[in-house]
């Protein structure tokens, strides 16, 4: 008998939450934990050793590799419902009004990092100079991760501990953890907090994510969503 036709969807969630089982604080690389949607698993000892993700960190990507950037070349598109579409450098990026706290971060596995100290830009000055219409309702980030893509309501960016980070502890966000920018959003578990953000588009509705179209709820409150 053939599988019931959402069954890449269970199985790929099954296959996720199994890397935290098995105690992986580590790199995937190349076919991640989330081949499951094909029924394969990245083996164990194509796993980075503990040390080299260091604090309690576990790194996870969907690509063969993850997205290195140029401080030079790299630009940040925000379009879509906009009056006036823009196109920021790093430079102009750091430019703006910076926002700084302290806050955990929870990954939807069970695992969580405490007391992250994140610097960037909050939502809302971030998308002043382009302006969003009012039927713009819903931000779209794209990841130079390719096909990472996730979306939060405006309403939902606009908390007062959600930003667009560019920091992390102190230091420029290393490769690893998303560089040069990436979603911070406290109140959701981690594959809402899209990683290597190369451009936001703004939309009228929401529209699923990557983790979402394999099973995971839309709005991954932690603590809240997701059978927790």
């Amino acid at each position: 008998m053939g599988a019931p036709a959402d069954e890449p969807k269970l199985y790929g969630r099954r296959a996720f939450l199994g890397v935290s089982a098995v105690g992986l604080s580590s790199l995937f690389w190349g076919k991640p934990v989330w081949d499951s949607v094909t029924g394969v698993l990245r083996p164990i000892r194509d796993a980075l050793p503990p040390g080299l993700v260091p604090s309690g960190w576990r790194i996870y990507t969907v690509a063969s590799s993850m997205p290195s950037f140029d401080p030079q070349t790299w630009r940040l598109r925000i379009d879509g419902l906009v009056e006036k579409p823009q196109t920021l450098s790093y430079h102009d990026l750091r430019k703006l009004p910076r926002a700084e706290q302290v806050s955990n971060f929870h990954c939807v596995t069970g695992w969580s990092v405490k007391n992250v100290h994140w610097a960037g830009v909050r939502f809302r000055d971030l998308l002043a100079a382009a302006k969003p219409g009012l039927d713009g309702t819903v931000l779209g980030f794209v990841s130079a991760e390719k096909p990472y893509f996730d979306t939060l309501t405006l309403q939902q960016a606009e908390l007062h501990d959600a930003m667009l980070a560019y920091e992390m502890n102190g230091k420029p966000l290393a490769r690893e953890h998303g560089a040069p920018a990436r979603v911070v959003i406290p109140e959701m578990y981690g594959y809402k907090n899209v990683k290597w953000v190369e451009r936001i588009v703004v939309l009228n509705q929401v529209q699923p994510g990557y983790w979402e179209e394999r099973g995971y709820d839309v709005d991954a409150w932690v603590g809240r969503s997701n059978g927790y």
